[in-house]
C-alpha cells in the first residue's frame, strides 16, 4: 500500500491548489491521510458506498469517490462539499490515488522480483518471462553491492541510500535481511574496478559512515545477464565475509581481491587443524610473541626483503636475521625461503579463519 507520507502530500497539494477539503481512507474506515484538523468519518456511510456499484456517489452532504486497482483493496476519497467543483476536484483525486497504487504496486512487484533474482528463487524461463513484464533490461552489465552493519538497520539507513542510487529506472535497492542493504547496479560498457570503488564509497558515505563505523560494503564481480545478479550477490556476501576475517581493517571489500583467502574460507575446520598440526606441530601460533608476529608480517609486507624491513622496524639487518633464525629453530621454517614463506603465511591465515569460525560457535 501506498505509504501515509505520499498520501498526505498528495491530499495537501490538491487541497493548495483547489481550496477544498478533502480525506483519504480504506475500505474498513480506517484514516489514511487528510487535510482536515478533526475529520469526521462515518463507518456506516463508508460501508453504504463500498456496497454501491458507482465510484462516485453523494452521501449526506459528502462526495464519496471510489479510487480502484484490480491487484488492491479500493481506498475512498471524500470531499466536505457537493457540485461541480467538488466533483471534478474528487474525480481528480481519485485518478492520481489510482495511479500511484498503480506505481506501487509495480514497485512493490519489481522489488520482489529482483528478491527472488538474488536468493535464486526463479526459474530462468521466469526470469525473462518476469523481467519483460516489468520493462526490465535482461542483458545489462550490472553488479551487485552489500552494505553491511553490525548494528540493525532502520528505515533512514535504507531511504538514504535510495536517495543516492534509486533515481534511475535500472537501479534497485532492497533490504534481504535486519543489517543487510543490496544494491544491484547497472553500468556502462566502460565502468571497470575503479568505478566500482567510487560506488562503493558513495554508498558509504550516503549513510554517514567512518572507518570506526563497523559498516563494510562488499561487491561482486560484473555480470552481463539479468538470470547472473544471484552469483554476484552471492560473491559480494562471500566477500563481506572473507573481508571480516582477512581484511578487517578495509571497509570496502571487492570479491575479485581475495586472493587466497577465498580458498581458505572453503576449508573444512579438519581439514585446517590437520594442516595446523603438520606445519607447527603442538606448538600453538597465536603463542608467538608480540614481536615475532611484527617481524612476520612486516617481511611479508616488504616482499621478503630484509634491507627494507629491517629499516622500517628500526632494526639492525643482523638482528632481523637472528629473529628469523630464531623462527627457523621454531618451526622448520625459512621465511627467506620463497616456498617456506608462502607455507607459512597460508598457516597464518588458516589460524585466523580457525579463530574467526570459533568465534561464531559461541
Amino acid at each position: 500500500m501506498i505509504s501515509n507520507v505520499v498520501l498526505r502530500d498528495t491530499v495537501n497539494g490538491i487541497k493548495a491548489i483547489t481550496n477544498t477539503d478533502l480525506t483519504i481512507v480504506d475500505q474498513d474506515g480506517r484514516l489514511l491521510a487528510t487535510t482536515l484538523e478533526n475529520p469526521s468519518v462515518s463507518a456506516r456511510e463508508i460501508q453504504n458506498f463500498a456496497d454501491m456499484a458507482e465510484d462516485m456517489a453523494e452521501i449526506k452532504g459528502r462526495l464519496y469517490f471510489r479510487a480502484k486497482d484490480e491487484y488492491q483493496d479500493p481506498c475512498f476519497v471524500i470531499l466536505e462539499a457537493v457540485g461541480d467543483k467538488a466533483a471534478m476536484v474528487g474525480r481528480l483525486a481519485s485518478f492520481q490515488l489510482e495511479n500511484l497504487m498503480v506505481a506501487y504496486r509495480e514497485h512493490y512487484d519489481r522489488e520482489n522480483f529482483i528478491k527472488n533474482l538474488l536468493l535464486d528463487n526463479l526459474l530462468i524461463v521466469d526470469i525473462y518471462n518476469r523481467a519483460k513484464k516489468l520493462r526490465i533490461e535482461s542483458e545489462a552489465r550490472r553488479v551487485v553491492f552489500i552494505l553491511e552493519s553490525e548494528q540493525s538497520r532502520d528505515y533512514s539507513t535504507l531511504e538514504a541510500v535510495k536517495e543516492v542510487f534509486g533515481k534511475t529506472h535500472n537501479d534497485f535497492i532492497t533490504a534481504i535481511d535486519e543489517r543487510s542493504i543490496i544494491v544491484v547496479k547497472e553500468l556502462t560498457d566502460t565502468d571497470g574496478d575503479p568505478e566500482l570503488q567510487k560506488i562503493a564509497r558513495a554508498i558509504l558515505d550516503a549513510v554517514g559512515s567512518g572507518e570506526q563505523d563497523n559498516v563494510h560494503v562488499a561487491y561482486g564481480t560484473i555480470i552481463g545477464e539479468l538470470r547472473e545478479v544471484s552469483r554476484s550477490y552471492k560473491e559480494a556476501r562471500m566477500a563481506l565475509d572473507v573481508g571480516k576475517i582477512f581484511f578487517g581493517d578495509q571497509s570496502v571489500i571487492a570479491y575479485s581481491q581475495l586472493g587466497i583467502g577465498r580458498l581458505i574460507y572453503q576449508l573444512p575446520i579438519p581439514l585446517c587443524k590437520m594442516f595446523i598440526k603438520e606445519i607447527f606441530g603442538d606448538k600453538n601460533p597465536e603463542d608467538f610473541e608480540a614481536e615475532t608476529f611484527e617481524t612476520i608480517n612486516k617481511f611479508f609486507e616488504n616482499s621478503l626483503n630484509v634491507s627494507e624491513t629491517s629499516r622500517q622496524l628500526y632494526i639492525h639487518r643482523n638482528t632481523l636475521v637472528y629473529r628469523l633464525d630464531k623462527l627457523e629453530k621454531s618451526t622448520g621454517l625459512d621465511l627467506r625461503v620463497f616456498d617456506d614463506a608462502i607455507t607459512f603465511k597460508i598457516a597464518l591465515m588458516v589460524v585466523q579463519y580457525m579463530k574467526y569460525m570459533k568465534t561464531l560457535d559461541y
